[in-house]
């Protein structure tokens, strides 16, 4: 079975594909905004970014929790609220706040991932 941060970085990114593509194509037909369908397009970059370090840091830097449960929080928060609030603006007005900590979530994972011990050096055949 595959580690738990691998799955959730793979399953976070297949989701973001998904997600940029129903901003692209999807959303357009419900939200007239610009504004709303970028912050969507925002919220799907940042998510695949991020599942892309998450899968990467598991990989090579397996002993960085506080760095992938950091990634993890962030998407999830960051991410999670702009789909949200680009949905419907006012009955998620609530998660407004929870975008910037799901934002310093993934600064923090940086941080963390950084301050790791030395990663794991991949080996290419």
């Amino acid at each position: 079975m595959p580690p738990p941060f691998w799955t959730i970085g793979c399953i976070y990114g297949a989701s973001s594909v998904m997600l940029g593509a129903f901003g692209a194509h999807g959303l357009k037909k419900r939200i007239a905004d610009p504004a709303r369908i970028a912050n969507w397009g925002t919220a799907a970059q940042y998510q695949l970014m991020h599942s892309v370090a998450l899968t990467f840091a598991s990989a090579v830097a397996p002993q960085s929790t506080v760095a992938m449960s950091l990634f993890t929080a962030g998407m999830t928060m960051f991410s999670g609220s702009l789909y949200l609030l680009t949905l419907d603006p006012q009955r998620f007005k609530f998660m407004g706040p929870v975008t910037p900590i799901g934002g310093l979530c993934l600064i923090g994972g940086w941080v963390a991932l950084a301050l790791a011990k030395r990663p794991i050096t991949p080996k290419f055949k």
